[in-house]
């Protein structure tokens, strides 16, 4: 009977530590799209500069909204730029 009691002790252990871990994953992982944000507006003037100002504001807007901006940046991975830089010129 002793060890039945042990065995409970170590899945109740078990079971606090697991919901501990998942309330520390959601800790981390919530402000992952505020991190994004505030990487795409420091990046901004960077960006306007070398796009140009419509395809600048349009990068940068669309990088701000976190699940769209995300979705962008992996396809961009695999295609390249979506949204072309300006020509070379004295635009």
């Amino acid at each position: 009977m002793a060890a039945n009691t042990k065995g409970a002790g170590q899945s109740r252990t078990r079971r606090v530590a697991r919901a501990g871990g998942w309330k520390l994953a959601r800790r981390l992982i919530k402000p992952i799209p505020v991190v994004g944000t505030a990487v795409a507006l420091g990046f901004a003037g960077y960006e306007i500069k070398k796009k140009g100002w419509r395809n600048g504001l349009l990068h940068v807007g669309l990088d701000i909204i976190p699940v769209v901006g995300t979705a962008k940046d992996v396809l961009e991975i695999f295609t390249g730029d979506l949204i072309p830089d300006k020509k070379n010129g004295n635009r």
